[in-house]
């Protein structure tokens, strides 16, 4: 039985007041939570706050990306051990928007998705369409193409060790989400693709839905077979929204 997973992607949003506030309420309201695993990916800069703030909590956190190199002359990046030092569980590899605005390939993510991996972080990886690639009717090549770059250079194999993350593009921060039918319609897609190397994998993988999920839609959402949780953005932000979500998964 696969446990759901609700994450949080504050994305580069928050102040230290505000990200205390919100922790402050996610701790307090955590114990209506019954059956979810929660968690938060931070801004780096905050995670130190975050870690203080969390430890010895029933809530994870991680980080929203890291290098694909272990140390050295690469001023801006953050290595995995880093997040190492500050009690991360999770990171967060080939998001749509690091892929749109940082031109990240396919191969990029895989070797980041191989760096968490082998620091023993559990990476989040993420993939999905764009609207024109939906509208093509391309959007199963798109979701096998980014998948197989992390099956060919790691094995089917290494996703157990990792979430995959199913994220529409024209469905985030829209306000548009794909309907639950469309939405387990390419996590089935997905699972199947894993269980043609590797069925026990398949089974045990957890596929987050991440395009504007809410407490409105949530409980429908995470109804449906291969829909194990959600990676959140807006509603990651306000205590309420996202607790609500996380306890979407009580049934």
């Amino acid at each position: 039985m696969r446990r759901p997973l609700v994450a949080g992607n504050w994305k580069m949003n928050g102040s230290r007041a505000s990200i205390k506030l919100l922790l402050d309420g996610l701790k307090s309201g955590v114990g209506t939570v019954k059956v979810a695993e929660v968690a938060v990916c931070a801004p780096f800069i905050y995670l130190p706050d975050v870690q203080t703030q969390l430890q010895g909590t029933v809530i994870a956190w991680g980080g929203q990306d890291l290098s694909t190199e272990a140390s050295g002359a690469y001023t801006g990046e953050i290595a995995a051990s880093m997040l190492n030092d500050f009690g991360c569980k999770y990171v967060i590899v080939g998001h749509s928007e690091r892929r749109a605005y940082h031109n990240e390939s396919d191969e990029t993510v895989a070797r980041k998705y191989a760096a968490a991996r082998a620091a023993g972080l559990v990476p989040i990886l993420c993939v999905g369409e764009t609207l024109d690639e939906r509208e093509q009717g391309i959007t199963e090549a798109v979701v096998a193409r980014q998948l197989d770059a992390v099956i060919g250079l790691e094995g089917a194999a290494a996703l157990a060790d990792g979430v995959l993350a199913y994220e529409p593009v024209w469905a985030i921060g829209t306000g548009k989400t794909a309907t639950p039918e469309q939405a387990q319609d390419v996590h089935a897609f997905l699972r199947a693709r894993v269980a043609s190397h590797d069925a026990a994998v398949a089974e045990g993988l957890r596929i987050l839905y991440g395009g504007s999920m809410k407490p409105g839609n949530a409980a429908e959402l995470m109804a449906k077979t291969d829909i194990d949780g959600g990676l959140i953005g807006g509603a990651a932000l306000k205590a309420e929204d996202f607790l609500g979500i996380c306890t979407a998964a009580n049934g």
